[in-house]
């Protein structure tokens, strides 16, 4: 069955909890949200998983449906955001491990109990000819060890952490710019051990992956 949104459920704060499941519309999954960023700490690095067999893309190649990636290993793929168009060099550049007591800001009670943050971070680099001001690359997922989906955790607001802001103005040619995505591990025991990115023109289960 084609999936076109996150299969695993996501978590919502914006003051009021929500959650959002499986979706099978073409709708792009949710995460949580949150205003207030949280007390520092610090985010121990996750070693990562070694990659499958991946044909890296090459000078003007453009990565395809279900290709993996090493961690750290950029991938050139279109990008669209409405009707803005452009093409990104986008890189999983690591997936660290937070501590459970990051999640305490958002009152998630029972909802993240036992639970597991991870940071998967990336960088994204403008290398069309298009300015691609004020859009935003999201659509990035943690997978476990096993392949399956983690547990996303959406932040909309400030979260030191994880930051993931819109690009800026001027993002032409050449720029870059870091983001970031939460995935939950369901417990210590279990890691995000891999990422995958299935924004347009992917599907989630059919996107790109670094591991």
């Amino acid at each position: 069955m084609r999936r076109t949104a996150y299969g695993a459920i996501g978590l919502a704060v914006t003051g009021v909890l929500a959650l959002s499941g499986c979706q099978n519309n073409d709708g792009k999954g949710g995460g949580s949200t949150a205003s207030n960023p949280p007390a520092g700490g610090s985010a121990q690095p996750e070693q990562s998983a070694q990659p499958s067999a991946s044909a890296p893309t090459g000078a003007g190649g453009t990565a395809k449906a279900g290709q993996s990636f090493k961690i750290g290993q950029p991938a050139q793929i279109p990008f669209s955001s409405g009707s803005t168009k452009g093409t990104i060099a986008l890189t999983v550049t690591s997936i660290d491990q937070g501590q459970a007591s990051d999640l305490a800001q958002f009152k998630l009670g029972d909802q993240v109990k036992g639970k597991v943050p991870y940071y998967v971070r990336y960088s994204v680099k403008n290398v069309g000819t298009t300015d691609l001001s004020f859009t935003t690359v999201d659509h990035m997922k943690g997978l476990l060890g096993d392949g399956s989906e983690a547990q996303d955790l959406m932040v909309i607001g400030k979260f030191d952490k994880c930051p993931n802001n819109s690009l800026p103005k001027g993002f032409t040619n050449g720029q870059t710019q870091t983001g970031c995505a939460v995935a939950l591990a369901p417990s210590s025991s279990t890691k995000v051990a891999s990422a995958e990115y299935w924004g347009d023109p992917f599907t989630l289960g059919q996107g790109i992956y670094w591991k």
